[in-house]
Parts: C-alpha cells; structure tokens; sequence
C-alpha cells in the first residue's frame, strides 16, 4: 500500500466537493462524517469557498443569546458564540445583578488604528527620523489619496509618529500612521496607507522599507465600561467585599491576572465570533495591553465604595467593525448585527466591553461563593450525557443523578444510561 502524502498539488483548484472526497479518503471519513463536514450552517458554500482558501465543508457553535444586558440606558440581548458552557447563563444572570443599579456605562474613544513601516539600513537614524517629521504633512496627504471613500466620509490619515528602536540586527526606524477607519476594522485601509508610504519613507531615510502592516496593539482605540450595584444584587455586603478582594489579588498577582481576564474574554469573544470580527487581534491587542506595564494587570477591577455599593470598572482596546470583510459576508453575522441594533463600531465596542465585565463579576461570584466548579459540572454533566448515548428527557435525569452523586465521569454517565434508559425507554 503506497505511503499518504499531503503533497496534493492544485488542491485549491479543484472544487469544494472533490477537495471533501480528497480528505475523507485521507481519513477514511463514514459519510456520516462527510455530511457532517458538508453542513455549513446556513453560509453558502460559494461565499464560504471565498472567505478562506482550501474549503472542505463547516464548523458551527451554538449561537445563544444572553438576556437581561442594560448598557448606557438601553436594553439589548447580545448574541454569543462559544463552545464553554455556562457562560452565556453567567453573563445573563450578571446582568441581571447589574440591572438593579441601573446597568453598565460603556464608552468607546476615537476608531484610531496604528499602521507601520519599518526601515532598515537607515544611516544616522535619529536625525533620518527628524526628516520623515519634516515631510509629516506629505505622507499624510499621500497615505490619504489612498482611500478616498474613507476620507469622504470623515475618516483617514490623522497623524504620524516616528520611533527609533535598537534591534540585534542593528537600529532600525518605525513609522506609526494613526488612521481613522471609522465604522471598519482597519486592516485593509491601513495597510494600504502603508504599502504607499514607504516608498516615500526610502526616500527620504535612504533605507529599507520592510515590514508595512498594521499594528494589532491598538493603543489609540480604547473602550470603557463601568458600573455601580447595590451590594444585595450579588448576595450581600460579605460577598461584594470578598469580590473586592478577589479583585485585588488579580492586581498583585499575574498569575490570578491572566484567569480574571480569560473570563472577561468569554464574553467579548462570544460577541465577537457572533458577529464574525478578528477575534485573533482582539486577543493579542487585549493582553498587550494588560501587560503595558511591564507586569501583566487585570483589565476589569472590582471594589466597594464608600456606601458599600459594588463598583466595577473595565478599560481595554477593542479593534472591531461593522463594515467589510467577514461581517458584512457572512449571513449570521448579519443576523447578530441586527438583533444587537448597531449601527456604529463605537456602539459594538461598548457592547462588547459590558459583556466582558458583566463576565466578569459573574465569574468572579461564583468564585467566591459557591466556586466555580458547580456550576460547570452541571453542564459538563449534560455534555457526557448526550456523549454516552442519552437523548430526550434521559439528559436532565442523567445529569442530575450524576450531579447528585458528585460523580460526573463518562463512565458513570454511561452506567446510567443503561440503568435509566431501560426504564424510561429513552436511551440513545
């Protein structure tokens, strides 16, 4: 039998079904497994084909709505998506708490993203980077003449920095171009700016121009959440101090800092695999910024103010759009959007934020109270019930039982399956 290779030249010719075939052969797929491959939740298969390269079928995540969100005096139900259970209950229920002091305040500053050049091979870099200052007013103009739609509508080329940086390959000088891309994400209109300036940049340094690419540490777009709840909304005066406490620990110790703010990107991510953004420079523009420091900090704190109320207030950068790109392709994005009611980035981000620190105090609350550990056991237990066979009403008393015993193990889910099953007639 002659060896597998991967070597499969003009693989992304060939059509999205011969590719299928192509694999499951490879992995001696059931055609149930090819089916299952096939669905591709509601996205044509022409515009899926599109958005990436190589397509050989889907994945889709539940896609929940949280419920009970106030945000800035309105009241919207956020669509989630994510593969964890019980944190769309836990940002609803969150909510819910923060309802009673009137919800969450969020803000979100200017759209501003960071598009770079590098030049290398640059003599005398630091008076080369007095001379790209000298000519500023000229590579905004030319990094302006790039987009003239987003100039049109208010955006563009705002203002330039320019660093010089000693690397082990030798100095080497990076031009931030701040652009305002409005209701978009930015990477498209940024890294065009920055194709175009750089030979302007050799120009005048010299140089090398090397890397041109947006910068995902998006300093200059940051939101703001924050908000004020009677002690009794979250279980009493004890529990809002112990949540103040736990709050300070994510300040003294990175360690505790990087899990407190893993669940505030429950909630954002959620929000943003829902309406089909970045996730990726979500992620990596959140945690450099929790690490702006030198120490890696939380990005949400908690605490009691004089009056015993809780209060909690989260600042991160959030690059995110409305416009363009997966989001306007996609059909469940689509969707996501119009339940939310959006209509700017800025609105998004905010909403974005509340989720994060709604998931936030959830998270935290259960760590101080009942831990967190039982709420996911009972929907872990639902999870290993569906997986040894149960269908139908088998999955609550199958969960149940086992979250009784405090025995939630697949094995013990199996048990019984075929205990309870026989008797109600209802195993899978």
């Amino acid at each position: 039998m002659a060896e597998k290779t991967s070597r499969i030249p003009g693989f992304y010719k060939r059509p999205m079904e011969e590719r299928l075939k192509l694999v499951a052969e490879w992995a001696e797929l059931s055609e149930d497994e090819v089916n299952i491959l096939r669905n591709l939740g509601g996205l044509d298969p022409q515009i899926a084909d599109a958005m990436i390269e190589n397509v050989v079928g889907g994945m889709t995540l539940p896609f929940a709505v949280a419920t009970n969100f106030r945000i800035n005096g309105k009241d919207y139900l956020i669509p989630m998506v994510i593969e964890e259970s019980s944190v769309v209950a836990a940002a609803s229920n969150a909510a819910k708490m923060l309802r009673e002091g009137g919800g969450i305040t969020a803000k979100a500053g200017h759209q501003l993203m960071i598009s770079q050049v590098h030049l290398v091979k640059v003599d005398a870099p630091q008076y080369k980077a007095f001379k790209i200052l000298e000519h500023k007013e000229e590579l905004l103009d030319h990094a302006n003449q790039q987009d003239p739609v987003l100039i049109k509508l208010g955006g563009g080329a705002r203002d330039l920095e320019v660093r010089v940086v000693n690397t082990r390959r030798g100095p080497a000088i990076i031009v931030h171009l701040i652009v305002d891309v409005l209701d978009a994400m930015g990477a498209n209109a940024v890294n065009t700016m920055a194709e175009a300036i750089a030979p302007v940049l050799e120009k005048i340094t010299g140089g090398e121009a090397r890397l041109r690419i947006i910068s995902n540490n998006a300093v200059y777009r940051i939101v703001r959440a924050w908000t004020r709840t009677p002690p009794e909304a979250v279980g009493g005066r004890d529990v809002a101090e112990k949540i103040a406490d736990a709050s300070a620990l994510a300040e003294a110790d990175p360690y505790r800092a990087v899990t407190h703010n893993k669940g505030i990107m429950n909630g954002i991510i959620a929000v943003a695999l829902a309406t089909a953004q970045d996730h990726r420079a979500i992620e990596a523009g959140a945690h450099a910024y929790a690490a702006r420091s030198g120490t890696y900090k939380p990005l949400a704190v908690w605490d009691v103010d004089k009056e015993g109320y809780l209060v909690g207030a989260l600042e991160m950068p959030l690059q995110v759009g409305i416009i363009g790109g997966a989001v306007k392709v996609h059909p469940t994005a689509r969707i996501a959007l119009k339940i939310l009611g959006v209509k700017k980035a800025r609105e998004l981000m905010e909403i974005m934020a509340a989720v994060g620190l709604a998931q936030n105090l959830a998270a935290i609350r259960a760590l101080v109270t009942e831990g967190i550990q039982k709420g996911h056991m009972k929907l872990h237990a639902k999870n290993l019930a569906i997986m040894a066979g149960a269908t139908g009403e088998l999955i609550d008393k199958v969960a149940e039982e086992m979250v009784k015993e405090g025995r939630v193990r697949f094995d013990r889910a199996k048990e019984l399956v075929e205990k309870l099953g026989g008797k109600t007639g209802r195993s899978g």
